[in-house]
């Protein structure tokens, strides 16, 4: 026969190692220091501009009317 399992008690498990779960990533996501903040915000920077950079063509610009014929 197998193991009985409180039904209440595998809730409340579950439940802690789901909060438990979200604060690892909480504290992964906001628990960084400002200068680690803005040093991962200047690499993004620097790295989307070096993606643009390296386009072969460069997108269109919404302001121009270049499609209008009138």
């Amino acid at each position: 026969m197998g193991d009985l399992v409180n039904l209440r008690r595998a809730r409340k498990d579950r439940d802690r190692r789901r909060r438990e779960d979200e604060a690892a990533e909480n504290r992964a996501k906001f628990g960084r220091a400002k200068v680690e903040k803005l040093t991962a915000k200047a690499q993004g920077a620097l790295e989307a501009r070096r993606l643009d950079g390296h386009r072969l063509e460069s997108p269109a610009d919404p302001d121009s009317d270049s499609d209008a014929s009138t």
